[in-house]
């Protein structure tokens, strides 16, 4: 796997009815999923793109750590069984897929921005420097990128850009960075939860739960906090530490 910059910090790292009532809700969601398919890659292939790379970001909604965006290209004839959008997949199942994942890629890499920045940029600009980096530690350079949704945060990273809505569903080198991009990020949130026992990261990595928004309340935001987002304003009882939205921009998080 080729690795980026330092700076991007990259990581290279009972009966059956009382059955299906009780299967985790993230596990029953997969199993209803259909799998990904090399559907769009193909069509993509067949227009003369011969290098396609899948984009997914995670992390944007986080109230503390990074953003990161996950970059895949995939061979075009073998698979990895059990590939589907990181959110329907429980932590433990994404775990051990990961490697098999990573072996399985011509090219893997994930890009991150950390919370300073996206206090400093703004989450559109920190969004689009991560998956800079992402690209950048492929060591290829793709030909076109396919992502989830309707925003391109991907030019000029790569020339070309597909817009996919539900792309991590239904794409499978998108689905593939996704898993990557998640493993990765709650790797990281669980290492800092030794660092910031109050908040919890290690169970929620940085998202917002009741348990998060009670510790906040009590300790007030931790060193990894994202300073700018409004939850600042909402949660955080401490006078002395301040919500900073960055100049010109409000936050919507």
């Amino acid at each position: 796997m080729a690795r980026s910059p330092e700076r991007a910090e990259l990581v290279a790292h009972s009966t059956s009815a009382d059955v299906a009532r009780s299967a985790p809700p993230a596990r029953t969601a997969a199993r209803r999923q259909a799998a990904p398919t090399r559907e769009i890659e193909q069509l993509l292939w067949g227009r003369g793109h011969e290098i396609v790379v899948g984009i997914d970001e995670v992390g944007r909604g986080a109230w503390a750590g990074p953003l990161m965006v996950g970059a895949a290209i995939l061979p075009r004839q073998r698979r990895v069984n059990g590939v589907r959008d990181s959110k329907v997949l429980s932590e433990r199942r994404r775990e051990a897929l990961f490697d098999r994942i990573a072996d399985w890629c011509d090219a893997w890499a994930v890009g991150a921005v950390t919370q300073e920045e996206c206090d400093q940029l703004g989450m559109s600009a920190a969004q689009k420097l991560a998956a800079r980096r992402a690209i950048e530690g492929l060591g290829v350079v793709p030909d076109v990128a396919v992502t989830d949704g309707k925003w391109d945060f991907v030019s000029p990273a790569v020339g070309a850009v597909e817009l996919v809505v539900k792309a991590d569903r239904r794409c499978l080198s998108v689905a593939a960075a996704s898993i990557l991009a998640k493993v990765v990020r709650d790797r990281q949130m669980r290492a800092e939860a030794e660092h910031y026992p109050h908040w919890s990261f290690a169970t929620n990595k940085g998202y917002p739960c009741p348990l998060h928004k009670f510790a906040i309340q009590g300790y007030g935001p931790s060193a990894i906090h994202r300073r700018s987002w409004v939850f600042m304003d909402n949660y955080n009882p401490w006078t002395g530490v301040r919500r900073t939205p960055p100049a010109g921009q409000t936050s919507l998080f």
